[in-house]
């Protein structure tokens, strides 16, 4: 018998109470009479609850995101600004520096989760930052190729924990009805990252030489905030700035099988008792969910690396100068930015998440296919840039908040989360190499291979979407009863949101 069993009678009776009252968010549905003016209280709190959460933590997240992103963004924009000429490099040997990130910040993912737990979101958080803002700098002044890629190497590494780690710590934060907004705000970050990248290279070039250093150098000059782990909450239990009623409503509301947290996995205990578990790593290797959202995710990446890394250069091919460029990538960015978050906030509303995906990626699906196969009329390919960029960055926020929401128990969730990322990422070692100088201006390779990853993403969200309504069916009709009590995402209880 599992051990998540202990307590059972009373509460077990309640827990499925409460299931047959919730749906696959945990959102309970209410009596009336005397539980109207309870609910309204409940209702007050936790908008002040949410209000203080995202004005206290959302920012310090979205400012490291942006850092973050702003050196990936900036590499593409510093080839235009001398970067190969300066180190002495050919094209392939900037190619190969670019790819020379993804492989330890692959390897980076899965170990950087698991130690999330045991040294604390406020410190692990913070130690990533610091060293990530160091290497950057260190990157603007580099003087051959050789210490380029060691420094992109030791980048990814120090890069690899930082996202994937955000997205647990957001889980332990909100309710799975909560998750994919504020992911989105994250995420929105990132396309806002290739507007001020693009405005940043420009305002940088017009300084000119600055004691010694070329425009480019100047573009890796970053200043990352260090108050993370002065100001960074671990859990909602340890943060000062909510009141206790604010503080135990938001434990309450994320306790229970419906929410997502099993009997041994709740707030207070998520950073201190429950041990480490292989068996949950297991769990999260071998769900079909983890493999089809990671396939779906590394179409979606490799259009995103390659659309941030290359964007100057492909606005420059069809008749800008680079100053011109840089100012022309912003607006792409820009609409990506709005459209992530309207799509966050309908994923959220409809409590949907591969549904939405199904929606939106067809989006980006005709944009690279107009793009891929036009030759001429530059206007259009760059109305179709609008279209790439926000179906793709629109699609992120649903897909990472879709397997955190169906994975119940922290270390599976942990694992999921991480090797989900792990291999998406690897489209980022696809994308440094798909758009080769020598196919400018049209890029018809490089545009066919993700329009292709796009298809083929879509078809595995469609059967993602399916095996969760198959797993639910079978959870109404019995077939996971043994499994009742275990307080993790095999319970019956347990709803997979689609």
């Amino acid at each position: 018998m599992n051990p998540a069993r202990v307590e059972e009678g009373t509460i077990q009776t309640q827990n499925v109470q409460d299931a047959a009252k919730s749906n696959a968010f945990g959102d309970t549905a209410t009596s009336s009479g005397d539980d109207s003016h309870n609910d309204q209280s409940e209702r007050a709190v936790t908008r002040r609850l949410l209000q203080k959460l995202d004005s206290r933590i959302l920012p310090i997240l979205i400012l490291l995101v942006l850092c973050s992103f702003l050196d990936r963004t900036n590499v593409g924009n510093a080839k235009l600004y001398n970067l190969e000429a300066d180190l002495g490099m050919t094209n392939n040997q900037y190619n190969q520096g670019l790819a020379a990130f993804y492989p330890l910040y692959i390897a980076a993912e899965i170990p950087s989760n698991l130690v999330l737990k045991k040294v604390t979101p406020r410190i692990w958080i913070a130690f990533l930052t610091f060293l990530w803002g160091i290497v950057c700098m260190c990157l603007g002044f580099v003087h051959n190729f050789a210490q380029f890629v060691s420094l992109r190497a030791i980048l990814g590494l120090a890069e690899g924990g930082l996202f994937p780690g955000m997205v647990l710590y957001l889980s332990t934060i909100y309710t799975r009805s909560e998750l994919a907004l504020r992911i989105g705000v994250l995420y929105t970050a990132t396309s806002l990252s290739g507007a001020f990248g693009g405005l940043l290279a420009r305002a940088i070039a017009a300084m000119g030489d600055r004691g010694g250093l070329t425009s480019w150098r100047w573009i890796f000059t970053v200043v990352v905030a260090c108050f993370t782990f002065a100001v960074l909450p671990n859990s909602i239990s340890s943060a000062t700035f909510l009141q206790k009623e604010e503080r135990d409503m938001g434990i309450q509301r994320l306790k229970g099988v419906s929410h997502g947290t099993g009997d041994q996995e709740s707030e207070l205990t998520l950073f201190s008792e429950e041990g480490f578990s292989l068996a949950e790593m297991w769990r999260a290797i071998s769900s079909p969910q983890t493999w089809l959202t990671a396939g779906a995710y590394f179409g979606l990446l490799s259009g995103i690396y390659s659309f941030g890394l290359f964007l100057p250069t492909i606005i420059k091919d069809l008749g800008y100068t680079a100053n011109e460029a840089q100012l022309w990538s912003v607006i792409p960015y820009a609409v990506a930015a709005c459209t992530t978050l309207a799509v966050a906030f309908t994923s959220d509303r409809l409590k949907l998440r591969g549904v939405i995906m199904l929606c939106t990626m067809p989006i980006a699906i005709i944009g690279y296919a107009v793009i891929a196969n036009l030759n001429g009329h530059p206007r259009v390919k760059y109305g179709m840039t609008f279209m790439m960029a926000a179906g793709i960055y629109s699609s992120v926020p649903p897909i990472l908040a879709w397997l955190s929401n169906n994975s119940a128990g922290h270390y599976k969730r942990a694992t999921a989360a991480a090797l989900q990322l792990a291999i998406a990422n690897c489209g980022g070692i696809l994308a440094v190499f798909i758009y080769p100088t020598i196919d400018a201006p049209l890029y018809y390779r490089g545009h066919s291979i993700v329009l292709g990853l796009l298809v083929a993403g879509w078809f595995l969200i469609l059967s993602n979407v399916l095996y969760c309504a198959k797993v639910n069916t079978d959870k109404a009709k019995g077939k996971y009863d043994k499994y009742d009590g275990y307080g993790d995402d095999r319970d019956p209880a347990f709803i997979m949101v689609m």
